[in-house]
């Protein structure tokens, strides 16, 4: 592929990925009809970025299969705690995946960890939002690893626990009440974010367990590998 193609779809990223929230706030203020068809179409073609420039990129083999094996056991992890509600590894292991091989690796792990997952949990028009959620985290897990943010334990934890309430629950959160709470108030924002509190302060918890138990072995090991066989995920 073109080095001018491929930094087209890098350089749409962002604002694809700021498209989306923005587009919530938008139909909320203006109490479009149709927001939740609106707002999920938006959301698709903010994923829509994502896949076709992975896709376009040809990646080879050896660069693909971190990305593939990680979304497996983020699934898998997802699968197996089922019976505990919004206890998951998935925005543990998305932020693992950001934070070593980069912020689009970091996308691709948690948006296809939602799809994989889903066919046990269920597809729907939930789907395309849990993809964008949890690919947003390991996006910016990504981006605050290249920094050097991640060398600060707290801020590791910290994001761990914030990045679920912020990156998940509120963007899902958003979609539900702006595309079908109507009519739009106050007193029913506010009732519908107070009664997922509780389960999105879960997912942050249980996310920070999961880094205090996966961050540090799993970073050392794929960082190896990362220098063994000279990935460049980006």
């Amino acid at each position: 592929m073109r080095k001018g193609a491929k930094d087209l779809w890098q350089h749409l990223e962002v604002p694809a990925l700021a498209l989306v929230p923005v587009t919530l706030g938008v139909c909320a203020y203006l109490q479009i009809e149709q927001s939740a068809l609106l707002t999920l179409v938006v959301s698709l073609l903010c994923l829509l970025v994502f896949f076709a420039g992975f896709e376009r990129s040809r990646p080879p083999l050896k660069q693909i299969m971190p990305t593939v094996v990680l979304a497996a056991l983020a699934a898998a992890g997802r699968m197996i705690f089922a019976p505990i509600p919004d206890f998951k590894p998935v925005s543990a292991i998305a932020i693992i995946a950001g934070a070593v091989f980069g912020k689009r690796c970091g996308f691709m792990v948690g948006a296809l960890a939602a799809l994989v997952s889903n066919f046990f949990f269920g597809q729907g028009p939930w789907t395309p939002w849990q993809m964008y959620a949890w690919g947003l985290i390991g996006y910016g897990a990504g981006i605050l690893a290249s920094r050097g943010a991640f060398d600060r334990a707290a801020v590791l934890y910290a994001y761990g626990f914030l990045a679920p309430l912020l990156g998940y629950g509120l963007i899902l959160n958003s979609w539900y009440v702006v595309g079908f709470v109507h009519p739009l108030t106050w007193p029913a924002v506010v009732t519908a974010f107070s009664a997922a509190f509780l389960l999105d302060a879960t997912h942050g918890f249980a996310t920070v367990v999961f880094l205090l138990a996966l961050y540090a072995p799993w970073q050392r090991k794929l960082q190896r590998i990362k220098n063994k066989y000279d990935l460049l995920l980006g």
